[in-house]
């Protein structure tokens, strides 16, 4: 590849493969990317090298860089600081986060915390105090390791969704989210590599 060409660079992330950008690099602005581990790239509004985040804070940690069958075109796997997008959207095409139920979960339980009502186990919960619920989350962790000693998986999934469920109160209980144990797995993965 010639040192001026430019050459598009697909950005995926490297858990959830879903595609967050789309940008351009040259011959320095790759070498500076494996060099350093964030992407950077040849920015042709400001005709200079510019590396994702370097502002915002919003980097884009390299996993993998692979370049297609016509050597054309890269992917590039990432883990992103925040969000992608300089509009602060998660991608750049617009895209949420791909969260998942327990996600949407957490956003009903956190809303019966804020909202309670007298019909809502959940609020009956919050009620009751960290004590009460704390107590719950090692019910049904016991309920989880007996359920799999005895190989019954159509019980070990009902008591892994109590289980996850009372954990996700407790995380709310604390003023903690999904997203911060989230954080903590990640950072000892990338930490473990």
């Amino acid at each position: 590849m010639e040192s001026k060409k430019l050459i598009p660079a697909i950005i995926q992330h490297a858990e959830t493969n879903q595609v967050l950008m789309l940008g351009y690099m040259n011959d320095e602005s790759l070498a500076k990317t494996k060099k350093e581990g964030k992407v950077t790239f040849y920015s042709r509004s400001k005709q200079r090298l510019w590396t994702k985040g370097e502002t915002s804070g919003n980097f884009l940690n390299i996993t993998s860089i692979q370049e297609d069958c016509d050597n054309d075109t890269y992917l590039i796997k990432v883990i992103p600081e925040g969000d992608t997008c300089h509009k602060g959207s998660y991608t750049c095409f617009g895209e949420k986060e791909p969260a998942g139920f327990l996600h949407e979960l957490q956003g009903v339980i956190q809303s019966r915390k804020d909202n309670p009502s007298e019909k809502s186990y959940t609020t009956e919960l919050f009620q009751k105090g960290t004590k009460k619920i704390a107590q719950k989350v090692g019910e049904e962790a016991t309920e989880v390791i007996l359920e799999a000693m005895d190989g019954n998986k159509d019980l070990l999934i009902e008591e892994s969704s109590d289980l996850l469920y009372h954990f996700l109160v407790l995380l709310a209980d604390q003023g903690l989210k999904l997203e911060d144990i989230e954080a903590k797995l990640m950072e000892r993965h990338l930490k473990n590599r």
